[in-house]
């Protein structure tokens, strides 16, 4: 099994946010940035800004991410 690169991975990311049970998670954005994740958009807490954060990690399997989630 090889492993699986950020194209493959992207729309699952950006499906576990848009589905998510928190609606302040539901409008990020999971963009492909060479081998790496940019998650995007603007939530109230920074508490928010980390769960998107690990909710990607947990499907990105090794693959870079970058949080550019702004706090508002």
């Amino acid at each position: 099994m090889s492993a699986r690169t950020a194209t493959e991975i992207r729309p699952a990311a950006q499906s576990a946010l848009s589905e998510s049970p928190i609606f302040a998670l539901r409008e990020l954005i999971v963009e492909q940035t060479d081998e790496s994740l940019l998650i995007s958009g603007s939530v109230p807490s920074y508490y928010h800004k980390q769960l998107a954060q690990e909710i990607v990690r947990a499907i990105a399997c090794g693959i870079k991410i970058v949080n550019s989630i702004c706090v508002r």
